[in-house]
């Protein structure tokens, strides 16, 4: 049986309670659910909101599941309890259904968009990101950004659901919905604002996550200690991550509901902007990482220029076929894991017989 055929009374009546419930219970300035505005149109799902839809499917795709094993700031920790980047993903997001709830705004695009926002991270986190974009620049006059390969994962590497008619054009990846391709593509400070202010919370919210768990996982292992933190910006947020988070969810959500846009108050920006700029000193671009940077630069440095030299060498599936030799190479490293590049460059370097 066909349930999209012959729709029973709850799947044939959802569409409508929602959309009415939505017009009595959001914000005016809350983004809709319906109508879904796709690059291919399709028919809706009976029982999920259009937005629902988008969130299913990329917490299904292949990208999504890999994230587990791609670093967030510390690459092969010694212990269970660091951050992944999927657990990062998993924070903004729910900070971000938090903050949306409270402004009576469209919690299910604000958890699509926090679900995808870095699917396109490359393997080592920030660090691997520079390395692809210098590999790029170097040999073919490119750059690589995390959040325009979010939305290449979505749009063309993901395969197209069943649901999506099949037609001659472009691919269309996962096929979502305009406003989740637009706060992927817009959530880092370094792109256009997002059109959306659901968009813009996950884009704000993204560095509240990151500032916080980031000092807590620098501290686990030693990089930092709770007394090298900046005094000043700690006694405006909180001295501990779960008190900082609470202070800046609160007062983005009081001053946006008074503003009637997505915006922090004075004080609490100014001290995570403060603390931002230190863990940068400290833990970003601190000794522990510099450390750890050559190692990476020459891992994924000899992968993109063995693979770029002889683009045969790349396995089926190893980027779109019909993109460019550059593009194709970029497609392969950005997808792999961790423990993937690191075991794809000991079978190039290490003698098989030092092999682990």
């Amino acid at each position: 049986m066909d349930p999209h055929a012959n729709p029973g009374p709850v799947a044939s009546a959802l569409a409508g309670r929602r959309q009415a419930w939505e017009a009595e219970r959001l914000s005016p300035l809350a983004a809709r659910s319906w109508p879904a505005r796709r690059r291919v149109a399709e028919d809706d799902c009976g029982l999920r909101s259009p937005l629902q839809r988008d969130r299913d499917r990329i917490v299904h795709c292949k990208a999504f599941r890999r994230l587990k094993h791609k670093t967030q700031v510390f690459v092969a920790p010694e212990g269970d309890h660091f951050r992944t980047r999927l657990t990062h993903t998993i924070e903004v997001t729910q900070i971000s259904r938090t903050v949306a709830r409270a402004l009576d705004l469209n919690e299910d695009l604000v958890e699509a968009i926090g679900l995808g926002h870095d699917l396109g991270h490359p393997p080592f986190g920030h660090i691997g990101e520079a390395v692809l974009d210098r590999c790029l620049a170097a040999r073919f006059d490119g750059g690589f950004r995390h959040y325009e390969h979010s939305l290449r994962v979505v749009d063309v590497l993901e395969p197209a659901p069943r649901a999506v008619p099949e037609g001659d054009g472009p691919p269309v990846g996962l096929n979502l919905c305009e406003d989740v391709r637009d706060g992927i593509l817009c959530h880092s400070g370094r792109a256009p604002m997002p059109r959306t202010l659901e968009g813009r919370i996950v884009r704000l919210v993204d560095r509240v996550a990151y500032l916080n768990h980031d000092i807590d996982d620098a501290i686990r292992a030693g990089v930092l200690r709770d007394d090298e933190l900046p005094p000043e910006p700690i006694a405006v947020l909180g001295d501990t991550g779960s008190r900082r988070i609470d202070t800046l969810v609160h007062d983005l959500v009081e001053t946006s509901a008074a503003a009637g846009d997505i915006v922090q108050g004075d004080e609490a920006g100014a001290a995570m902007d403060e603390l931002r700029s230190f863990m940068f000193d400290q833990v970003y671009l601190g000794p522990a990482a510099r450390r750890e940077h050559a190692k990476i630069e020459r891992v994924v440095r000899t992968l993109f220029d063995w693979y770029a030299e002889d683009p045969m060498r790349l396995p089926d599936g190893g980027g779109a076929p019909d993109a460019d030799v550059a593009q194709r190479v970029t497609d392969y490293i950005a997808g792999m894991t961790d423990r993937y590049c690191i075991r794809a460059f000991e079978a190039l370097a290490v003698p098989e017989a030092f092999a682990l």
